[in-house]
């Protein structure tokens, strides 16, 4: 067997092992989890820290943003999906009759990589280098990395899918924060103008960074809830 034959078999394994633990409860959890609409108040906090700290000038970190979910979204689903041509598990001829799915959730028909795991981890590597805020990381990596396994749980990527995805996000999320840095002292006036603590010094401008985790947190709890209520659809 050749080292790509093995490594397909063990993504495969490994899925069928994370993917064949569920209950109702999980299922509903995941289902919202995974949803990009139910996250749209802390999209909202992210803009509000932003413009409540650089005012109209905050519209330049968003426009870094919107370039780095879009090149993250186009990059994974837009070539490298069509390129390698892998088939979602719920896809796979000897896999789709027996994986567990989520409301017969299949997605398209290719899945490597995960938009949603670049997606997620794109944006939590820029805002985490853009905050510099130590809970802030730690929260939003965890954000990340339960979207991401909820891709596994819906039956819809498997790991080598997911593990691609936040390779690339982590990539380009580092990317994306360097070209920003070039371009943002000429709007922002940083804390330092020494070029060693430039980072530090945009992390400087920025205030009330607890209420993302705030947030976050909240939303977590209500999910969790949330879960609870909609177990018996599932």
């Amino acid at each position: 067997m050749g080292l790509l034959e093995h490594l397909i078999q063990l993504d495969t394994t490994i899925l069928m092992a994370l993917n064949s633990h569920h209950t109702s409860y999980w299922d509903a959890f995941f289902w919202l989890f995974t949803s990009k609409e139910v996250w749209l108040p802390f999209y909202l906090t992210i803009a509000y820290i932003i413009f409540k700290n650089h005012g109209t000038k905050g519209f330049v970190t968003l426009l870094a943003i919107a370039l780095l979910i879009t090149l993250c979204d186009r990059i994974s689903s837009g070539f490298m999906k069509v390129f390698f041509e892998r088939l979602r598990p719920s896809h796979d001829p000897l896999l789709q009759n027996i994986i567990h799915l989520v409301n017969e959730k299949r997605g398209g028909l290719y899945g490597f990589v995960s938009s949603h795991a670049a997606n997620s981890f794109g944006l939590a590597t820029f805002t985490s280098f853009l905050f510099r805020n130590t809970y802030y990381t730690w929260s939003v990596m965890v954000w990340a990395s339960i979207n991401a396994f909820s891709r596994i749980y819906i039956g819809v990527h498997f790991p080598g899918d997911i593990l691609g995805g936040l390779t690339l996000g982590i990539i380009l999320g580092y990317l994306i924060y360097e070209l920003y840095l070039k371009f943002i002292p000429r709007y922002i006036t940083v804390t330092y103008h020494n070029k060693r603590v430039l980072k530090t010094g945009l992390a400087g401008t920025f205030s009330q960074q607890n209420l993302l985790i705030f947030t976050l947190g909240i939303m977590t709890v209500t999910l969790l809830m949330s879960a609870k209520v909609l177990a018996n659809n599932f």
